[in-house]
């Protein structure tokens, strides 16, 4: 087998020699498998956000966005709807709609446009095409304040992901590398409150969000989630494997301890804390029960809450919903693609170097 390197290599590799072999076969049809199932629903989802409220409650739904097309007639200021006449004298021919009522439909075709046909509905065949509702995602700005909405996210976001990382990493840093006594019940009551549901501590913090003021307030989203047991775990785990010696010489040259946190545990542990960035970006980006909670002024909304609001009582506006749904994945699914390669970096380096 020749010699192949890269991504192209690696996707065109072949067990067999001249021909795939049986395990070829079973290796990329698995592989084709889990693509389709994990694109599979995004790639509907955004398809969908291009269909119109006609094409969304269409059974069975159809993969690409359809749209009936429009026939210009003479004498008619406003094109009309297409359709194509299955049985009678004008079998075949494409007409357009004037009026429709009981089950039956007034016609004219473009060549006789002064003469008027009635049809039963069961005759005429919508004609069809391929078309984008684009319009789905123009009335976002027009109806809804959505670079409001986008801002109100992304200050929460980057806010609480920045205090997360440094309190985190400051507390890591304690639990790692300094001996007090009491540090173990300290780690075991951080690890503890992992197996608390958020659910439960819901209405104390509310109460406490309450009484500092920070109710209806982007900070009385940020600032409870400055500090969370599993991002103090992660580092303190990262920041164990750290050599003790690198400290101690820092400690000889007159370094403080700050000074050491800052040019030496921060710098180390950057994989770790990139892994953590990661996760923190996608759980405020997408945290929906705290801001609910947290937020009841409209300009105070992040995307997750203003996606909310288009679901009422008795009618879901779909189209709306759908586009926003995919505006909303975009900064997300970004941040993602570029920065997920420091997952797997950040689990399997070490801190010593």
């Amino acid at each position: 087998m020749a010699d192949r390197s890269g991504v192209t290599g690696f996707l065109t590799a072949t067990r067999g020699r001249g021909r795939l072999h049986w395990t070829d076969w079973v290796s990329y049809g698995y592989l084709f498998l889990g693509v389709f199932l994990m694109f599979g629903p995004v790639v509907w989802l955004v398809l969908s956000s291009f269909k119109d409220q006609n094409e969304l409650d269409r059974f069975p739904p159809r993969f690409l966005p359809y749209a009936q097309e429009v026939l210009t007639v003479p004498g008619y200021d406003d094109p009309l709807p297409a359709f194509t006449v299955t049985e009678g004298d004008l079998a075949g021919q494409v007409v357009g709609q004037t009026r429709r009522a009981a089950g039956r439909a007034e016609v004219v075709s473009p060549d006789a446009p002064e003469d008027r046909v009635r049809l039963t509905t069961d005759m005429l065949q919508p004609v069809e095409g391929v078309a984008f509702a684009t319009d789905n995602y123009t009335q976002l700005f027009a109806r809804f304040d959505f670079l409001r909405y986008f801002w109100n996210s992304t200050f929460i976001t980057i806010a609480a992901t920045v205090i997360m990382l440094l309190v985190n990493a400051m507390a890591a840093f304690a639990l790692s590398k300094y001996q007090f006594r009491g540090r173990n019940a300290v780690l075991l009551i951080v690890i503890g409150t992992l197996m608390i549901p958020q659910t439960v501590v819901l209405v104390p913090l509310f109460l406490i969000v309450t009484k500092l003021g920070m109710f209806n307030s982007l900070w009385g989203v940020i600032i409870p989630g400055a500090a969370t047991p599993t991002g103090v775990f992660l580092l303190r785990q990262y920041m164990i494997t750290i050599p003790d010696e690198i400290l101690d010489a820092a400690r000889m040259d007159k370094a403080s301890e700050w000074k050491i946190f800052w040019r030496i545990i921060l710098p180390l542990s950057a994989p770790a804390i990139a892994v953590l960035a990661i996760l923190a970006i996608m759980w405020r980006w997408n945290d929906f029960l705290w801001p609910l909670i947290v937020l009841t002024r409209t300009e105070n909304f992040t995307l997750q809450l203003a996606l909310n609001s288009f679901q009422g009582e008795l009618q879901t506006d779909w189209p709306s919903l759908l586009a926003m749904t995919v505006l909303t994945l975009l900064p997300i699914a970004a941040v993602f693609m570029f920065l997920q390669k420091y997952i797997a970096t950040g689990i399997a380096s070490t801190g010593g170097k």
